[in-house]
């Protein structure tokens, strides 16, 4: 007869209760509200909706040029206000699932409209593993990276280019008016 301890573990295996998602990812859905969402991919999501809306803005714009009324005015300020909603749409839906992925309450994104707190989203990382809104983001792809470090990128290039070369232009034309009140003399 063979004698049990009583004070030995029990030897049944039992997963992990709060671990559910162990090993599994999320799947990514581009308009939703629940789930989570990582830095790059957040960054890449971000720099996509404003490059397709500066495009957009663009080729309304320029028709719009062309005629110089205050009905194509009018109508390019309509058109621009009309393209911002889903615009602000997705930018808000895109920052709670990555207030989701810090294991914050969507509502704290409310937070990013105060001037250099929205940092905290580039910069703070997601919690490890699953937390109360899922399971996390899954790896990011070559097309994410490329997004976020290219879009991203070429946008920071574009807006330090412009400023050093609109201060230069500036004196450039002021330049050009004082010669051109000389010569007038």
């Amino acid at each position: 007869m063979a004698i049990s301890n009583p004070y030995t573990a029990p030897q049944a295996e039992v997963a992990d209760v709060d671990n559910a998602y162990h090993g599994a990812f999320q799947e990514m859905k581009i308009w939703a509200w629940r789930g989570r969402l990582g830095r790059l991919r957040f960054l890449a999501y971000g720099a996509v909706a404003y490059l397709i809306y500066m495009v957009l803005t663009v080729a309304f714009t320029i028709p719009a040029a062309m005629f110089r009324t205050n009905a194509a005015t009018m109508l390019l300020g309509f058109l621009i206000m009309l393209m911002m909603i889903p615009y602000f749409v997705f930018s808000a839906l895109v920052l709670i699932r990555r207030s989701h992925d810090m294991g914050w309450s969507g509502w704290m994104s409310l937070l990013a409209i105060i001037p250099l707190v929205g940092l905290i989203w580039i910069f703070k990382a997601g919690s490890p593993g699953a937390n109360a809104y899922g399971a996390p983001p899954p790896p990011n792809t070559t097309g994410v990276k490329v997004a976020a470090f290219g879009i991203f990128g070429v946008v920071i290039l574009i807006g330090i280019l412009a400023a050093i070369a609109l201060p230069a232009y500036q004196q450039y034309v002021q330049r050009a008016q004082a010669a051109r009140q000389v010569q007038s003399k």
